[in-house]
């Protein structure tokens, strides 16, 4: 998204709405960047006339915008469902058709899936809910591609966030998209959030209290994110950490739902992509520097990772 271009964000809100959520939304991208030195979202709530009950009565809100809001919007984030079995309004979904039926970005967390399957618009695409709500969601809306074990589904123009925390994640990711990497980062820094989750991680994991009181990766993610550029590998890891390779793995697949390899991978992929967002054209460079070895590697990576070859990739999200 160009510097000096408004992008506008309205967030229907509806009785039940989740107040942690609407906070998200609104620090996220309600809240001014002026560090940034660049024009931020136009941010707006929107809902069905009268005082909204949000989420176990313990307030109301009142004062916002109606639904004709939408009409507006860029990219409109819907209200989630504190019973998923009941229907939104049909004010709500003819709101959300609207929208999808003019292009705008929809966007949901946590059980806001249920409004976009109910209005039609999820049919034939990937998304994701709660875990808690994936069998209910899969039995009520078959047409809809669920996968139920990762953070957030971005399919394009359409992007689901699986429960309240992981609309953090998702935001984060909507302003990486529409400012950079190093906005998000930015944004990320100043909500103390760290950035290493990505959305294809996992939602849940059983995890017992471990034996010993050490035992998470947070300091080796560090220290990894900080040396991309060098041959590490997972016998590096495994040596960082002092521990063999095979609890190595078991950790990164309790802790993240993912293997060594695959985050590393993921971290340097990233890593590729802030570099070419801030203009570095040489893939040969891009590639060392990130760790991804050669150019065609970078490629392999980016295409499998992103969808896109470098060039789309630079010409999408590379400085205006």
């Amino acid at each position: 998204m160009a510097q000096d271009s408004s992008h506008r964000v309205v967030m229907i809100v509806a009785d039940g709405s989740n107040p942690f959520e609407m906070g998200v939304a609104t620090e996220l991208f309600g809240l001014a960047r002026p560090e940034l030195d660049r024009r931020w979202y136009d941010f707006e709530l929107c809902a069905e006339p009268g005082p909204v009950r949000m989420h176990s009565g313990f307030f109301q809100l009142s004062g916002v915008s109606g639904l004709d809001a939408v009409d507006r919007a860029d990219t409109v984030i819907v209200p989630n469902r504190p019973d998923p079995e009941a229907d939104p309004s049909p004010a709500v979904l003819d709101a959300v058709r609207g929208a999808a039926a003019r292009g705008a970005r929809l966007v949901s967390f946590c059980t806001g899936s249920f409004t976009l399957a109910a209005a039609g618009v999820l049919d034939g695409r990937r998304a994701t809910t709660h875990w808690r709500w994936a069998e209910l969601f899969a039995a009520r809306f078959p047409a809809v591609r669920l996968d139920p074990d990762v953070l957030f589904v971005d399919d394009g123009d359409i992007i689901t966030a699986a429960g309240s925390a992981a609309a953090l994640d998702t935001c984060l990711e909507l302003i990486r998209q529409d400012h950079g990497a190093r906005a998000a980062v930015a944004v990320s820094r100043r909500l103390v959030f760290a950035l290493h989750r990505d959305g294809g991680q996992r939602q849940f994991v059983e995890q017992p209290l471990p034996a010993v009181p050490d035992t998470s990766l947070g300091p080796l993610l560090d220290w990894a994110g900080e040396r991309l550029d060098t041959e590490l590998t997972v016998a590096d890891l495994a040596a960082r950490a002092a521990v063999s390779q095979a609890t190595l793995h078991r950790r990164f697949r309790t802790q993240l739902g993912t293997t060594p390899l695959a985050w590393l991978t993921a971290r340097r992929v990233a890593l590729a992509c802030r570099l070419m967002e801030e203009g570095e054209l040489r893939l040969d460079r891009v590639a060392r520097l990130s760790g991804l070895g050669t150019a065609a590697n970078l490629r392999a990576q980016l295409r499998r990772r992103t969808g896109l070859p470098p060039s789309a990739y630079r010409r999408r999200f590379g400085p205006a």
